[in-house]
């Protein structure tokens, strides 16, 4: 959800990348120095833990925003188109009353009906997750938007085929395309290196790097205008 205006200049203000990970969620901000990482059980509170450290002047979250009442997202189609051989990385978003449903069983059975396809155990396994984000995003005045890590990835690499992020050569490569971009993860990164993996810090910087990019005005989002569902959310994933 995109709210408020960013003023300023760039540079004194700070974004940050937020994902899910186990426990919780993650969170890199940057503000033209070294990273911070934060790590929190709720979305609220994370952001609340980087406020602390200085104003947020954009947010990236790796989630859905803006679920569908039926049929596929717009914007879940042209992310897989963009990253290409990893089309699979990009799960479709279910629709909300599937998102909602009581069991993947429930899920499976309205999505079909109303999106045309089941609902994979991973993706229901976010549901709780994606409901936080859902009540959330409509009550900061922040702006927040909604990434996918692996678009950010293709981006960085002038979309070249990577390795699979949970390999050693995926790592690295992503690790590397974040530091030329000025994004150096380094050391142990407090809490949130303790309790996040690899590839979940990875995704929060990746998802950081878009909401720079959205702060200096040079992001474009899929699609070219959001979609708007009877949420009212506006729904597009942002690169």
């Amino acid at each position: 959800m995109e709210t408020g205006e960013v003023t300023g200049h760039m540079d004194d203000q700070r974004v940050i990348g937020v994902d899910g990970c186990a426990g919780g969620w993650v969170g890199i901000a940057l503000d033209g120095g070294r990273p911070a990482a934060y790590f929190a059980t709720g979305i609220e509170r994370l952001l609340a833990d980087a406020v602390r450290d200085g104003p947020v002047a954009v947010v990236g979250v790796d989630m859905p925003i803006g679920l569908p009442d039926r049929g596929p997202r717009q914007a879940d189609l042209l992310a897989r188109e963009y990253v290409g051989a990893r089309r699979a990385s990009v799960f479709m978003t279910p629709v909300r009353a599937a998102i909602e449903a009581e069991t993947h069983a429930e899920a499976v059975t309205v999505n079909r009906g109303l999106g045309g396809a089941g609902v994979s155990a991973q993706a229901f396994a976010l549901a709780r997750k994606i409901l936080e984000v859902d009540e959330w995003v409509r009550q900061v005045s922040v702006r927040v938007v909604e990434v996918h890590p692996e678009v950010c990835f293709a981006r960085m690499a002038n979309r070249r085929p990577l390795a699979r992020k949970m390999t050693w050569a995926g790592a690295e490569t992503r690790r590397a395309l974040l530091a030329d971009d000025g994004v150096v993860l380094a050391g142990d990164l407090g809490p949130a290196g303790a309790a996040a993996k690899v590839d979940d810090v990875l995704d929060a910087a990746a998802a950081a790097w878009t909401a720079r990019r959205v702060l200096a005005g040079t992001a474009e989002s899929l699609p070219g205008i959001p979609e708007v569902f009877g949420d009212g959310l506006p729904c597009a994933i942002w690169v």
